[in-house]
């Protein structure tokens, strides 16, 4: 929470203080399609599951997901990105009800080359706290493995993957073991005026789970654009995918929607 806040200040100060080159609407969705760019920035992602649950309903999860650069020497900079869920789940287990609060958060840190060419990468530890307000809304475990991030920069296309695994190392003894891997392939195709088209799906797997409940596989596409609020640049987009496999209580489709506060270290330059 404390990384929250420090960004929602920095956002209050580009209203006040902000001076110095501004970066174009090209420039800034390149940057933004980057994960380990030099780049603060907030994005609240959320992400509506269609036909969850034995009752076929609808699962919401808000990850709200600052992310904030540092450099550490001329030639390595570390990338901290938090994720904080925020979940609004239906009932999958009968008598229990909806239930609504904070997921598990999980926190990676990307040491990754200050200069880099037209191939970017970025490795680091992932770690999972088991802070969900609910055990229908967690793992109820401490988790850590590692992370890692490639990407080719080669305009108008920005591609890469993002990979980690994550395994459990202590928490709740009554909560199962955790063992899962993420894995989120990426293709970006700029057009002008900050326009550009998206695919970004999130596969997962889950081994401990049986083989018929390991696997989510999506399929999918949308579209965004990056515009400015008075000085502060914006990343919107929307995306849709449908699910060729998953477990038997996830749902069939996940309609994303995301606005990303950015906030280029260019905007912080100069004197107030």
């Amino acid at each position: 929470m404390k990384t929250l806040r420090m960004t929602l200040a920095m956002a209050l100060l580009v209203f006040t203080h902000a001076r110095g080159q501004e970066m174009n609407k090209s420039e800034l969705a390149q940057k933004a399609q980057n994960p380990v760019a030099d780049l603060i920035s907030l994005p609240f992602q959320n992400n509506m599951n269609f036909n969850a649950g034995p009752q076929d309903e609808i699962q919401n999860i808000l990850n709200i997901q600052p992310v904030a650069p540092f450099s550490l020497t001329e030639k390595w900079n570390l990338i901290t990105r938090t994720i904080v869920p925020i979940i609004w789940q239906p009932e999958f287990v009968p008598g229990r009800g909806r239930t609504t609060g904070l997921g598990d958060i999980n926190f990676t840190g990307f040491l990754s080359p200050a200069e880099a060419g037209r191939f970017i990468w970025g490795a680091g530890p992932i770690l999972q706290f088991p802070s969900a307000t609910d055990d229908a809304l967690g793992a109820g475990k401490w988790a850590a493995g590692p992370s890692a991030v490639f990407l080719m920069m080669n305009p108008p296309w920005v591609n890469g993957v993002l990979i980690n695994n994550v395994w459990s190392f202590a928490g709740s003894d009554t909560r199962g073991d955790v063992n899962q891997m993420l894995i989120q392939p990426f293709a970006n195709y700029n057009l002008p005026d900050g326009w550009y088209l998206v695919t970004a799906p999130i596969i997962t797997a889950n081994w401990e789970a049986d083989s018929g409940n390991r696997w989510t596989i999506p399929i999918g596409m949308g579209a965004g654009k990056v515009l400015r609020l008075g000085r502060l640049p914006l990343n919107c987009s929307a995306q849709g995918y449908y699910n060729l496999d998953k477990p038997v209580t996830g749902g069939d489709w996940t309609l994303r929607l995301q606005v990303q506060v950015l906030l280029p270290k260019a905007m912080f330059s100069g004197s107030p």
